[in-house]
């Protein structure tokens, strides 16, 4: 597809775009809702398209953490209707107004939330990220364009389909929500370079792909490269609590960017809690790569080089440290984080309050889950991506951050 194809592509959005950005809260809602109908009952569809790239996923030896992203069921296509119906009942920024101040010369000055207009996401084996981010984008007044990998293209056009029956449902033009066919990379690259009709950049995948994105593009973009996410379990643990959140974050589902990638154990604790993560470990085969002062507690553990932190496993597997102290934990994470989630389990205030104050991170929790880094459990509701970069949005990204505000200036004849 040639460059002159991209740039139609893009026009036709930012064409698009103008036809959702006045909507009612109420009318989109509507939409939205027809979009959820519409997705449940194209669940066969949507499942036999996405057999098929299953099926040549595997032949094709895509690692297990690609192919839990890849992979539906019905479970996950009605989790999917739900999600958009989750966004329903979210406030809706568009036209939010808060005041600033009154002059001295009279004028009064607030600001107003609108869509920034066109997002580009580009995504790989993830085709849940078709319904939410068209969700998403539409909510808060914006068009999307959706460019997914050639993984899951077939299962992604399968949404897309059903979407746009809604649209058309609602007399919106389907280029409302576009879905690239072509998976070709040139097109991706004609795509980034449209910072004419294109206001924003989302890229959704492994490093490589975000970097080339972050790299190529003439449009801004938004970063997360990875998720390198640690639990440090302090002096003043609760050692049972630390345990359900070390097997909630690295078990439940490793493939994902908010599992759990390493442990900082707290010296003083090292010898009471290890033995009971070395016996845990064993029940769900996690794979460990240890520290000289950890690897005596494990049978089979991999030695790790101090060098080698920072890995993103996305499997069941885990590096291990013991470290002297809050002070040694946070200069890991300083080293070896990727500014996604950091996790304290204490009972101790005041390492909470220093943990929270001085850890980089978009998100930092204090005995709680890493999986809760999420967009719908952070009660945003679906999230369109998660930003390790701290311009314009840090952290998961819902419809406010898929907004921007403008000033109103009102006066009764002013002039300087």
């Amino acid at each position: 597809m040639s460059t002159l194809s991209a740039a139609t592509l893009a026009a036709q959005a930012a064409k698009a775009a103008k036809a959702v950005a006045h909507l009612s809260t109420e009318q989109k809602n509507y939409v939205l809702q027809s979009m959820a109908n519409a997705i449940r009952s194209a669940t066969p569809a949507i499942l036999t398209a996405n057999s098929a790239e299953l099926e040549q996923a595997k032949a094709n030896n895509t690692s297990a953490a690609m192919l839990d992203r890849l992979t539906l069921t019905p479970e996950r296509i009605e989790s999917m209707a739900q999600a958009i119906e989750q966004i329903i009942q979210l406030p809706d920024p568009v036209g939010s107004k808060r005041f600033i101040e009154e002059r001295p010369n009279g004028i009064r000055i607030e600001k107003r939330r609108i869509p920034l207009g066109v997002i580009c996401m580009i995504y790989e084996a993830r085709p849940n990220v078709t319904a939410d981010a068209g969700a998403l984008c539409f909510k808060s007044g914006n068009a999307v364009i959706l460019r997914c990998g050639r993984e899951a293209i077939q299962t992604s056009l399968a949404i897309a389909n059903a979407m746009h029956q809604a649209l058309a449902e609602h007399q919106l033009p389907q280029e409302v929500v576009t879905i690239v066919p072509d998976p070709d990379r040139q097109l991706m690259l004609d795509l980034i370079q449209q910072d004419q009709f294109i206001d924003l950049v989302i890229p959704r995948g492994g490093e490589g792909l975000i970097r080339f994105v972050t790299d190529n593009s003439r449009v801004p973009v938004i970063q997360h490269f990875k998720g390198v996410c640690h639990l440090y379990v302090d002096q003043s643990a609760d050692l049972n609590m630390a345990l359900e959140l070390l097997l909630n974050g690295k078990v439940q589902r490793p493939g994902v960017c908010n599992a759990l990638e390493c442990l900082l154990v707290n010296q003083h604790q090292a010898a009471d809690f290890l033995p009971m993560v070395a016996e845990a470990f064993r029940a769900h085969q996690v794979k460990v790569h240890a520290c000289e002062r950890s690897i005596s507690h494990f049978d089979g553990a991999e030695p790790i080089a101090a060098a080698d932190y920072g890995q993103e496993y996305l499997a069941p597997e885990i590096a291990i440290r013991v470290v002297d102290d809050l002070d040694a934990a946070m200069a890991h994470i300083d080293q070896f984080g990727s500014y996604h989630t950091e996790v304290i389990c204490t009972q101790d205030q005041a390492s909470a309050d220093t943990f929270i104050n001085q850890v980089d991170a978009a998100v930092v929790m204090h005995n709680a889950s890493s999986r809760f880094s999420d967009g719908g459990e952070l009660g945003l509701g679906a999230e369109i991506g998660i930003s390790t970069s701290k311009l314009h949005a840090y952290g998961p990204m819902g419809l406010e951050a898929l907004t921007t505000e403008r000033f109103v200036v009102s006066g009764q004849g002013q002039t300087r």
